[in-house]
Formats: structure tokens, sequence, C-alpha cells
């Protein structure tokens, strides 16, 4: 993304799932630098879980972000965090 599509983002009001989008762009390009330096994805995945929580409590509350961290082991497990599915 160029600079000139930041400012713009920056100043028109951008759909919820246009900013999601833009957002896992910075956090992906953020991840493969920090792997290119040495840091281990474990290590990234963890320190990612942590600030995305802290910013839920931050954000809601303590509550609210447990409510919310209750429901991701079935979505874990109904595959909505898969990457790559097996294929049969």
């Amino acid at each position: 993304m160029t600079t000139t599509e930041r400012s713009t983002l920056a100043r028109e009001p951008v759909p919820e799932h246009e900013q999601k989008r833009v957002a896992l762009g910075y956090l992906q390009e953020a991840w493969a630098e920090a792997l290119h330096d040495g840091i281990d994805g474990d290590c990234l995945a963890q320190a990612c879980l942590f600030a995305a929580l802290a910013e839920f409590v931050t954000t809601y509350g303590e509550d609210a972000a447990a409510k919310f961290a209750e429901g991701l082991g079935t979505r874990i497990r109904n595959g909505e965090f898969s990457l790559d599915l097996p294929r049969q």
C-alpha cells in the first residue's frame, strides 16, 4: 500500500471489512519482518494474542473479553482460523 493510499484511508470513512483487510495486511508485513529478523513464529503468535486480548480488555472490559475468548475453542475446531485445510 502506498503512502497516498494510507493517507486517503485516514481521511475518508472506511467500511469495517476494508479496515480489517488493511489491518491484516499491516500485521502480515510486521510478521514477515519479524520472522526475517529471527523471531520464532510461536513467540510472535503468543505476543499477538496477548496484544489482541489486552486491546479487547481495554476496549470492552474483562467480562466481555472473557466471553469472546470462551467462544474461540469452537471457532478454532470449526476451522475458522485454518489457512490450509486438507483436501480429501
